[in-house]
This record gives structure tokens, C-alpha cells and sequence, in this order.
């Protein structure tokens, strides 16, 4: 889908949600797999919700930014909460106004209260047959959940951080997966959004262009473009040899900064080594393009990886490091990179990689991935438990290890 496409068809399904209709929002495929009808608390409405609770069958929850709940004083549910994917239920609620609180009314009542700027904590029961849920503060690119789908619709609309949701169900009760949700979409005419749709759109949105310099290198002669987004605070860079964009596959390199191995270059592990030779080979080539993002340990930060590397010096290997910091094992996504590559021009690509992750996701960001060039350089004393963890804990395509 080109950036053109995608930005309108997120942006008419917020025109729909602005007309206080409802639409749906899928997530992926290897997520929970589901969708949720999605309206805008501002604009709930009695029908709205008999709509969601006769057609879509599923649980009502309200998603909210953190300030709204917090201003309403609405604490976490469970203090020890040990849902897989970190849904962040609140204390149920009605308002105050309310009578059994279970009718499409009182439901589409209370609602629309925990919308209103000017409502507090006395202005509801406590539990009730709503249930919050808050949002992270970043939205879709901290957190790709319905909830933080649907308060970004509301912020991208203009109105209160306040929306309800509710997970679509078949007739049998079973849950509708992304065959049955488009069925229904078409056959309701109701817009069907995914959450990468949207986390694009925000990437895209987020883009700006801040510098373009030419960058003579003891590899070659490359131009390095750095880009602002909303999603890092260090600016990813762009560094390319000829025009990237074009019919023909671009060789690209995903890097993901590493201080130690660029720089100091550490024999720990194999990146200074693989940006290296990703430049040497693009210089080759006479077209291409390495996209550094900042992306430290594997997202988890410098001073993180140095812990880990304190606990890896103790007999961990990378991946169990990182768990014991109680810190994801990868948390990178590729979505920043697909939107930066899609307004560069380049849509398909022979990707110099080992990780079939960083496929996956170019793939599902709609960068299509032409040829996986292996990027090997070799095992070494120093790097051997690494590339053995990354192999077999990664499942990255090494044939040397």
C-alpha cells in the first residue's frame, strides 16, 4: 500500500468515527488475532452500544489516556497483573446517574461521562459495568493493542482520549478472525483498519527530514540524511549510494545502533563488523542503503546492555540477560524503518540479514523483502555464545554456527 493509500484510508475511517459511527480494528495475525469494534467516547450513543453488545458479542471496556484515568482516580484492577498481553484494566465503574448500569443506556450514560473534562472520582460507582483501560502514553508505537489503537483514533480526531471498544465474536461464540471481520465490513459497510495500518500512518506522520549531507567514507562516497520522528529521541539515519528509489530491489541494511561493536568495536558481538561490511558491499554495488536505527541493544538502551553484559559475564547469554533485567528479549520494531524506506521510494528489497524477524516485519509493513542476502562474518571466542543465542534462541539464519 503506498503512503497515499494508507493515509486515506486511516483518515476516512476517523471521518467515519467522527460521524459517531463505529468501525473495526484488526489486530495482527500473530497477535491475539482478533478484532474490536471501535467508536469515540464523545460521540457514544444508546444504539452504539446495543450495536457492539448484539453484533459484536465481546466484553465493553473503555480505553483512556493515563491523565483521564487518572484524574477520575481509577486504579489497576489487580496490583499484580499477569495478563500475557498487558491489558490495563482499571476498576470497573457506572455513573452515578445510572440505575441497574446494564441497559445499552446506562452503559452509553457512563461512558460518555468518563469522556466529559470536568468528571471526578465521586461521580461513579465503584465497580460498576464498564471497564476502563488505560493506554500507553505513546500510543500503537509503545504498544500494539486495541486499547492504545483506539485512543490514538480519538487524539487523530480531535476529541477527548476517551473510546469503548468491544471484541468481535461470531454467531457461535467463537472468536472472528480477520476473514470473518472483513465479511462483516463489507457487508455493513463499516471501515476495517489494522493496528500496523495505523502504527504506519503515525510513523509516517511523524517523519521529518532535518539534514542531507554528502558522507565520503573509507568505504566510498555515500549521502547520509537524518530524519526526526516522534518515536526515538536520537534522529535515524539514512545512509545511501545512488537513488534508492526505482522499479529494481535496493540492497539495504537494517542496523541497529550498537556503541560498543560501531564504535569501540567490540569483539562481543558481530555488528560493527556487519555495518562494515554492508557499506563495503553497497559501495560494490553502486546502489543502496544502510538505515541506522537507534535501536541500542536491541532496543533495550546502553546502560541496559551493559547490566546485561555484566550478568553474561556471570554465565547468562544474551537473551536470558535481558530477562533477568525483567526486559524484553528483542524489542525492536521495524515499523519506523518501512515508513521511512516507503517515502524514500523504496518498496522492494534484497534485505543483508541473518534475522528473519527484521523479514517478517518489513513483509508486514509493506516493504516486500525480494532476497535475503546472509551477512555472516564469522565466529570468533569472543562471540561464539552470542551467535549460538541469536541461533538458537532467535532462530537467525547462521550456517557458521
Amino acid at each position: 500500500m503506498t503512503n497515499q493509500a494508507l493515509t486515506q484510508k486511516i483518515e476516512a475511517a476517523i471521518k467515519h468515527l467522527k460521524q459517531g459511527k463505529l468501525i473495526i480494528v484488526a489486530d495482527s495475525l500473530d497477535r491475539e488475532a482478533e478484532g474490536d469494534m471501535v467508536g469515540l467516547a464523545d460521540y457514544v450513543s444508546p444504539e452504539n452500544v446495543n450495536t457492539m453488545v448484539t453484533k459484536a458479542r465481546g466484553l465493553l471496556c473503555v480505553p483512556m489516556s493515563a491523565d483521564v484515568a487518572q484524574r477520575l482516580g481509577l486504579r489497576s484492577m489487580v496490583t499484580d497483573a499477569t495478563d500475557a498481553y498487558g491489558t490495563a484494566f482499571t476498576i470497573s465503574t457506572d455513573v452515578r446517574t445510572t440505575t441497574t448500569g446494564i441497559s445499552a443506556y446506562d452503559r452509553a450514560a457512563t461512558i460518555a461521562a468518563l469522556a466529559k473534562p470536568d468528571s471526578q472520582f465521586d461521580d461513579f460507582y465503584h465497580p460498576g459495568h464498564i471497564f476502563p483501560l488505560i493506554a500507553k502514553d505513546n500510543g500503537v508505537l509503545e504498544r500494539d493493542g486495541h486499547t492504545e489503537a483506539a485512543v490514538d483514533l480519538a487524539k487523530l480526531a480531535g476529541v477527548q482520549p476517551v473510546a469503548y471498544i468491544c471484541e468481535v465474536l461470531k454467531k457461535d461464540g467463537t472468536m472472528a478472525r480477520r476473514k470473518d471481520l472483513k465479511a462483516y465490513a463489507e457487508g455493513t459497510q463499516t471501515p476495517l483498519i489494522t493496528i500496523e495500518e495505523l502504527q504506519q500512518y503515525r510513523q509516517l506522520k511523524a517523519i521529518e527530514v532535518i539534514a542531507s549531507v554528502e558522507l565520503p567514507t573509507k568505504y566510498g562516497d555515500f549521502k547520509l540524511k537524518a530524519f526526526k520522528t516522534s518515536v526515538d529521541g536520537e534522529p535515524t539515519l539514512l545512509i545511501t549510494k545512488g537513488k534508492i528509489s526505482g522499479d529494481e530491489p535496493l540492497l539495504l541494511r537494517l542496523h541497529s545502533e550498537c556503541l560498543t561493536g560501531d564504535v569501540f568495536g567490540s569483539k562481543r558481538c558481530d555488528c560493527g563488523a556487519q555495518l562494515a561490511e554492508s557499506l563495503k558491499r553497497i559501495e560494490l554495488a553502486g546502489r543502496g542503503a544502510v538505515l541506522y536505527l537507534r535501536q541500542e541493544g536491541r532496543g533495550i538502551g546502553l546502560a541496559n546492555k551493559l547490566k546485561a553484559y555484566e550478568l553474561q559475564e556471570r554465565g547468562l547469554d544474551t537473551v536470558e540477560a535481558n530477562l533477568h533485567l525483567g526486559l524484553p528479549a528483542d524489542d525492536r520494531n521495524y515499523g519506523l524503518a518501512a515508513a521511512i524506506l516507503r517515502q524514500e521510494g523504496a518498496s522492494t528489497v534484497n534485505l543483508m540479514t541473518n534475522n528473519p524477524d527484521k523479514i517478517k516485519q518489513l513483509e508486514q509493513y509493506g516493504i516486500r523483502v525480494n532476497h535475503r542476502i546472509p551477512l555472516e562474518i564469522g565466529l570468533t571466542q569472543e562471540n561464539e555464545g552470542y551467535l549460538k543465542a541469536k541461533k538458537n534462541k532467535f532462530h537467525h539464519l547462521l550456517k557458521e554456527v
